[in-house]
């Protein structure tokens, strides 16, 4: 039997199948951005040509499929999502633009604020009211609703975001809101604000709940039609999705939660990490994905990925718990040009899967990282993609010239140009995720993967005094593999806002008691194996505005002085993450969240493997550019074994990834069969 991970990239589409003995095969094949299914499915029939299958065996053979999409970050990035109505308390309308009262940019006067997701004809109050305590103080008034229900009706709106004020602790006006326009607009997606986010802060609330409606239909048209597709072609397995909180869930979860996919891809990265985390015994990585089109970078410390709950993207603020994942623009499909300043940039923009860089030869003519790969002798213009997708050398040069025409360079000072100042781009991202939560990144080992990842790892690892670097075997398409070691999961939480010292043990232990409940009850219906259950808190200082996650793993529930215990780790986390704690001040629980967790047997173990006696040789010799032009070895990474060893500088190649290594540096295969480079730092 099969699993396999499917992740779709800006650029290309990646798919792992792993059988019940570890053997491990992937494949690439380009994404399709009108229709990623497309894609998907090209993929699965390259797939099954390298397992020697036809596809319909294949996917007979396939017990489970786990799925990583960027249909709803392709929808919020480029404001494609559905057409939204919000529905709310009347008077509160405005709670999107008024936003927390901040700017993205406080110094900038000039700057506009963001475009709401709903346009205010769209967003309509409903006369109902609650107490900040559950209670009723307005009760929701039908013709106020019908209302409503009939502007939707004339305005061709879609999807409907239901937010009233207080839902989180009364979610009785929300549920009876949610019934009528399900009836009255069948086919409508609905987001209800308790069902989404139950949790204390409007504005986090009511964002999150418009996000949800934003994509959640694009989400549900793209999950139908894979299925569908799937379905067609004989898969009769399990269909799951990866959430951006690193855990997998069924179709219709993926859907309800749609503003939880936002960073499917990715988190399948930070999965992956975890793993290659536990089998190099290497517990501090800062994970660092480059892909065509981004780069995302994450941190594992101790073994662990951080969540949060203070995400965003594209200006739109989504509170669901998600990995700790920064991601920048800067991938090998990033263009490179000039502004009217005269300021050389590389990125934001990107040329995609179509046209993508010049070297592509489907009509870009933009310069991009890749193609100044290309002139600079890092790339084999011949072997790229196994040599099924050659690259044009002369339309690489010829969009280089032109960049370097405009900065007044020669072609190899322009190409060199972009590939310094690409680097400095993603070095600067790896300082923001370490540097700025205290943690110095000399200490831990650079973990390389995406494709474009082994062109530039050294370079940034030097810039930023990282001495080792760890590349996978499989790093090209780790984010998919990771997929196949996620566990599945769902979370639960409520509002539970008092001041920690005068709250009842017996109350905390209800709130998590029926917490753990409704999680276990739910992943129960997905999963019947062995679930575990994580608890934490999130929690203040009295004067603070933002709380903290506080893990309570290994509390004594039973303990009469429970809120006491629950208090001192709150004071210890602090202390962990800021480097004091205020032991003295009134400390608030605000949340209480529980994570039902249904481990999933990630397959057998690689194999660590013997130290080979063979000799290390290169499969040919070529001129690329390290400061000047020299000769320099190429291997192949399928002939490198256990214990062979390469100093710099050199190239080593695959079919998918190619790994610069420079002068100094120092190349070791482990025994995983993995690169591990030591790194020149002086």
């Amino acid at each position: 039997m099969l699993t396999i991970g499917i992740d779709v990239g800006g650029t290309f589409t990646d798919l792992v199948a792993i059988d019940e003995t570890g053997r491990t095969v992937f494949a690439k094949s380009p994404s399709t951005p009108s229709d990623q299914s497309i894609g998907v499915m090209a993929g699965l029939d390259e797939l099954a040509r390298r397992l020697d299958l036809s596809r319909a065996d294949m996917l007979g053979k396939t017990q489970r499929l786990i799925h990583g999409t960027t249909v709803a970050t392709n929808a919020l990035l480029e404001r494609k999502g559905a057409k939204v109505a919000l529905l709310t308390t009347e008077g509160h309308r405005d709670v999107i633009e008024m936003r927390e009262g901040l700017k993205g940019n406080r110094y900038d006067l000039r700057t506009p604020p963001p475009e709401p997701l709903v346009p205010r004809e769209l967003r309509l109050g409903i006369r109902e009211r609650l107490r900040p305590n559950g209670e009723v103080l307005t009760p929701l008034d039908a013709s106020s609703l019908a209302n409503a229900i009939e502007i939707i009706r004339r305005s061709a709106v879609t999807s409907v975001a239901v937010c009233f004020l207080h839902a989180y602790r009364n979610p009785a006006h929300e549920i009876a809101a949610v019934e009528t326009i399900r009836r009255e607009l069948p086919g409508v997606y609905v987001s209800r604000s308790s069902d989404v986010l139950p949790q204390i802060k409007e504005y986090e609330r009511v964002s999150t709940t418009i996000v949800n409606a934003y994509v959640g239909p694009l989400v549900r048209l793209y999950l139908n039609r894979l299925e569908q597709r799937l379905a067609d072609a004989g898969f009769e397995g399990s269909l799951f999705i990866i959430l951006s909180h690193g855990g997998m869930a069924p179709v219709d979860e993926a859907v309800r939660l749609a503003a939880g996919t936002v960073l499917s891809g990715p988190a399948g990265g930070v999965s992956g990490s975890r793993r290659c985390a536990e089998l190099l015994n290497i517990p501090n990585l800062v994970p660092f994905d480059m892909g065509g089109t981004s780069t995302d970078i994450s941190l594992i410390s101790g073994g662990r990925a951080s969540l949060s709950a203070a995400g965003s993207l594209a200006g739109e603020r989504i509170a669901l718990r998600s990995l700790d994942i920064a991601s920048i623009a800067a991938g090998g499909g990033s263009i490179a040009q000039v502004d009217a300043g005269g300021t050389f940039h590389v990125g934001p923009e990107s040329a995609g899967a179509l046209p993508g860089p010049a070297c592509y030869g489907n009509g870009g003519t933009a310069s991009t990282v890749t193609d100044a790969n290309v002139v600079l002798g890092y790339l084999d213009v011949a072997a790229f993609m196994g040599g099924k997708r050659p690259l044009d050398f002369t339309a690489a040069e010829a969009a280089i010239d032109r960049l370097a025409a405009s900065l007044k360079l020669s072609r190899i000072e322009a190409a060199a140009g972009i590939y310094r100042l690409v680097n400095l781009k993603m070095a600067d991202g790896i300082r923001l995720m370490t540097l700025r939560r205290g943690v110095d990144p000399r200490k831990f080992t650079l973990l390389s993967f995406g494709g474009a990842a082994g062109l530039h790892a050294v370079e940034i690892a030097r810039e930023l005094e990282i001495g080792r670097i760890i590349v996978p075997t499989i790093a090209s398409v780790l984010s998919a593999w990771g997929m196949l070691t996620s566990d599945l999961r769902y979370e639960a939480s409520q509002t539970q806002m008092g001041a920690s010292a005068g709250v009842a043990a017996n109350d905390v232990r209800d709130l998590f008691a029926r917490l753990e409940q409704q999680a276990a009850g739910r992943l129960r219906s997905w999963f019947d194996g062995p679930l575990r259950i994580e608890r934490t808190a999130e929690m203040r200082y009295g004067a603070q505005v933002y709380e903290i996650d506080v893990p309570l793993d290994g509390v004594d529930w039973q303990a009469p002085a429970l809120a006491e215990k629950i208090e001192r780790r709150f004071h210890d986390r602090h202390e962990e993450l800021y480097t004091y704690a205020s032991r003295d001040q009134e400390v608030v629980f605000v949340n209480a969240r529980v994570a039902a967790v249904g481990r999933v047997t990630p397959g057998k173990q690689p194999r660590h493997l013997a130290a080979s006696s063979a000799a290390c040789a290169p499969r040919s010799m070529r001129k690329a550019y390290f400061g000047t032009w020299r000769d320099v070895p190429v291997y192949a990474l399928e002939t490198l074994e256990p214990g062979h060893a390469i100093d710099g500088p050199a190239i080593v190649e695959a079919e998918t990834t190619t790994v610069v290594i420079n002068s100094g540096d120092r190349l070791t295969v482990n025994d995983l069969g993995w690169l591990d480079i030591q790194v020149r730092l002086t």
